[in-house]
């Protein structure tokens, strides 16, 4: 498949294959691919010496058998942590040469500091693969000051940040808003609809992630977005492709 545009549905492991391996490690990620996946989805940080390390916390303490800030840490002593089943914390340049060239990439940046490195070790790969996202828009500004070209997605998590959308369309290059399942509780289905359609009628693309996959399926919630998304990010890859094949949407 060649980047992001894909006459069928996009799925990503979330964190990996974050539903049965250690989530944000090389063997989630290599799992993730084996089972079906498109790509994966990760978040980076910079660690003490400036290397782009992936981890989703501030800190290693809830995924890890040590403590700490990676900002705080050297690459060197956040290899020594066990982030579960033997996995060591990877660098982003780690995770290029470990999966296969054709699969995607989704890096979001944590906070700003990351964007300088992350785009210098995206030009060394292929752009054609990554789409970088972010919660932080002075992050996306940041990156899109080393990097015009690679696809971009604005991480939506509050209300408020809506109404900036088209602004940041244009000013960002944006290809995505990434909404969060969570949406629908919150706002209702209707309301939900209307902002993917508004969204859509701008020339974005959707993509669909939640914290628990559980908000996929209850009442039929993804199969009522049906034509309105084009990538779906899951902890459970394999039960989401099923679910998919299912819907005739891959």
């Amino acid at each position: 498949m060649a980047g992001w545009e894909s006459n069928r549905v996009i799925v990503l492991g979330h964190r990996g294959y974050s539903s049965k391996y250690p989530e944000n490690s090389l063997l989630a990620f290599r799992r993730a691919v084996e089972a079906g996946a498109d790509g994966v989805e990760l978040d980076v940080w910079l660690s003490r010496d400036g290397r782009v390390v992936i981890m989703h916390d501030e800190t290693i303490d809830r995924t890890s058998n040590m403590s700490g800030r990676q900002k705080d840490m050297t690459l060197e002593e956040l290899k020594q942590a066990d982030i579960g089943m033997g996995e060591r914390i990877p660098t982003l340049e780690e995770v290029f040469e470990v999966l296969p060239e054709d699969a995607l990439i989704n890096i979001e940046l944590k906070d700003p500091d990351t964007a300088k490195e992350v785009a210098k070790i995206v030009a060394e790969n292929s752009r054609e693969r990554v789409m970088i996202s972010s919660f932080e828009v002075e992050a996306l500004r940041e990156y899109r000051r080393h990097d015009k070209d690679t696809t971009m997605g604005l991480l939506i998590d509050r209300e408020e940040v809506v109404p900036l959308i088209p602004r940041l369309k244009e000013e960002l290059n944006l290809w995505s808003i990434n909404i969060p399942m969570e949406a629908i509780p919150l706002l209702g289905q209707e309301r939900t609809l209307q902002a993917i359609g508004w969204a859509r009628s701008l020339g974005l693309r959707v993509v669909l992630w939640t914290e628990s996959d559980e908000l996929f399926y209850q009442k039929d919630n993804l199969a009522k977005l049906r034509g309105l998304f084009e990538v779906v990010i899951a902890n459970d890859v394999e039960r989401m492709i099923d679910y998919l094949k299912r819907l005739g949407l891959r």
